[in-house]
C-alpha cells in the first residue's frame, strides 16, 4: 500500500465516480460500446465466453491509452461531462507519481540515473473496471490468477473489498486502505531487476452486497522498446536470467500465455532459450 504520495483525496473519489458512471452508461449500450480488438486504443470489454469458462468472469472493463494527454484525450468519450476533465488531472498526477517511485527502485537497484526515462516508461494504460454483485460469488471471479506485464501498476481500489494476493500458496485478503494505492511489480521490472523484484500473482473475488470500481494505471514501454535484464546488475550478480526481446512481442505472448494457463516468463528464462 502506498500512502503520503501527495494525489488529493477528492480527486481519487472523483475519478472512481466518473469510472463508475462511464462504464453504467457503456453497459446499458453494450452492442455498439464493445469490442475484442486488443489493438484498439479506446475500448469496452467484458465476459463474452460465459458457457464455455470454467470459472465465469464477472467484470466489465473499459481501458484507454493515456501515456501522452495532448496525442489521446480527444479519443477519450466526452461524457460524463467531467470525465476529461477527471482523468486529465488524475492521470498527469499519477504518471508522475509513478516516474518519481520508478526512480526510487532505480536508486535501490544501484543503476544510472535516468535508467526509467525514456523509451522504457514511455506508455501509460488505465482501465475502468466495474465488478457487479454477483448472486453466487463461488462460481464466479471478477478476475483469474495473473500477474502483470508492464512496469508497474498503480491500482485505486476504492472502497469495496475484492483483491487477493497469492502469498505461500495462500490467497489473502487486500482490503482497501483510505486514500491509498496499490502497486504491482509487473514482469517487466521482473526482468529489468533480473528478480531480485518479483511480479506477484493476485486475483478479484466477487460478492453478493455491493458493486465495485476501480481504477488502474500501468506503466510500461513502447513496443519496440527492447527489454532486457539491467546490464549494471548483471555485473555485479553475473548470471543473466532472462533474454532480451521486444515489449510489443511480450506482451503478444503474455496474452496467449494467459489463455491457455501458462507463464510468459517461462518463454524468456535464458536457461530454456538455450536448451
Amino acid at each position: 500500500m502506498l500512502t503520503n504520495h501527495g494525489i488529493p483525496e477528492d480527486l481519487m473519489r472523483d475519478v472512481l465516480k466518473v469510472a463508475e458512471e462511464f462504464i453504467q452508461l457503456l453497459v446499458e449500450d453494450m452492442e455498439n460500446s464493445s469490442s475484442n480488438d486488443p489493438g484498439k486504443k479506446c475500448r469496452l470489454y467484458s465476459n463474452t465466453g460465459f458457457d464455455e469458462e470454467k470459472v465465469h468472469l464477472w467484470r466489465d472493463t473499459f481501458r484507454f491509452s493515456c501515456n501522452t494527454l495532448k496525442d489521446h484525450v480527444e479519443e477519450w468519450p466526452n461524457n460524463p461531462t467531467r470525465l476529461r476533465e477527471v482523468i486529465g488531472d488524475y492521470v498527469a498526477r499519477v504518471r508522475e507519481m509513478s516516474l518519481l517511485l520508478l526512480d526510487l527502485i532505480r536508486e535501490g537497484l544501484g543503476l544510472e540515473s535516468g535508467y526509467f526515462e525514456g523509451d522504457l516508461s514511455k506508455d501509460q494504460l488505465m482501465n475502468f473496471n466495474y465488478y457487479p454483485p454477483c448472486p453466487d460469488p463461488s462460481l464466479t471471479l471478477g478476475l483469474p490468477k495473473h500477474s502483470d506485464p508492464q512496469l508497474i501498476t498503480i491500482l485505486n481500489q476504492g472502497t469495496t473489498p475484492g483483491l487477493q494476493v497469492l502469498k505461500d500458496e495462500q490467497w489473502l485478503a487486500l482490503d482497501p486502505t483510505p486514500n491509498a494505492f496499490v502497486v504491482n511489480v509487473g514482469h517487466t521490472l521482473q526482468v529489468i531487476s533480473n528478480g531480485m523484484l518479483r511480479s506477484g500473482d493476485h486475483r478479484v473475488v466477487t460478492n453478493t452486497y455491493a458493486a465495485r470500481t476501480t481504477v488502474g494505471c500501468f506503466i510500461h514501454p513502447s513496443s519496440d522498446c527492447q527489454v532486457q535484464p539491467a546490464k549494471e546488475l548483471i555485473k555485479r550478480c553475473s548470471i543473466p536470467l532472462y533474454k532480451t526481446f521486444t515489449y510489443g512481442e511480450f506482451v503478444k505472448n503474455y496474452v496467449k500465455d494467459n489463455l491457455d494457463g501458462n507463464s510468459v516468463l517461462k518463454r524468456y528464462e535464458l536457461s530454456q532459450a538455450q536448451d
